[in-house]
């Protein structure tokens, strides 16, 4: 598994031009899925992430996580996280979970995250998607098996 965090002010996506998901502060979360990812990978993954402590306290230091800001998530699946440009100009994508076990598992992610905080805003699996953001920061954090 392979998710890109942003922390945002604000955040939305589009499917051929209907807002299909937004949110205000909180994490647009961009999911891979892997051939070798499971549900226990994606419980680990999102616990970590809604426990993930990267919002301002009154000091300024991070050290509140989603909860603690009444945070919000947008997560939207992006197999092209599994990029592999190894070889030549071309990336392939033959490290990425096919269409139903990403979906899947995508979902699942989905629904650890909404027990975790609550609601969370999705994009659309498998669609062509225009995404917004307003980056707070920047704060940019990558996550897959050499970091959590």
């Amino acid at each position: 598994m392979r998710l890109v965090i942003q922390r945002v002010k604000q955040a939305k996506v589009m499917v051929e031009g209907e807002c299909v998901g937004s949110i205000g502060k909180g994490l647009l979360i961009f999911v891979g899925i892997g051939h070798e990812d499971t549900e226990l990978i994606v419980e680990k993954y999102s616990d970590k992430v809604c426990k993930m402590r990267i919002f301002e306290d009154q000091d300024g230091k991070t050290n509140l996580a989603l909860n603690d800001v009444q945070g919000e998530i947008l997560a939207i699946s992006q197999f092209t996280l599994y990029a592999d440009c190894k070889k030549g100009n071309r990336p392939n994508f033959l490290q990425a979970a096919g269409p139903e076990k990403a979906n899947t598992l995508y979902q699942y992610f989905i629904e650890q995250c909404e027990k975790r905080i609550g609601q969370v805003s999705k994009g659309q699996f498998g669609a062509d998607m225009k995404v917004e953001l307003i980056n707070d920061g920047p704060f940019t954090i990558v996550l897959d098996e050499n970091s959590i």
